[in-house]
């Protein structure tokens, strides 16, 4: 991972902010060569907020096998508590 920084929870990321994390995740994902990741984030910027939401809980399905990728999961945990805002 780039930082071990604490990851913050904000509960009200809009649909702009959530695109922008998962972008941000997908781009670490590729760079990792996690390409089940990459895969199940591409395209976020023109899916539908069901689509989007549907690929985030996928994500941290295939995350939950991977237990060294936890800073990485959080981030991606922190969306999904925000898919509510999605529009």
């Amino acid at each position: 991972m780039e930082s071990e920084e604490t990851p913050r929870w904000p509960t009200n990321l809009d649909r702009s902010a959530i695109e922008q994390r998962l972008i941000h995740a997908r781009a670490t994902a590729e760079k990792q060569g996690w390409k089940e990741v990459a895969a199940l984030l591409a395209g976020v910027e023109t899916k539908s907020a069901a689509e989007i939401a549907k690929s985030v809980m996928a994500a941290l399905e295939w995350l939950q096998r991977q237990p060294e990728l936890r800073a990485f999961t959080l981030q991606l945990q922190m969306v999904a508590l925000n898919l509510k805002n999605l529009k």
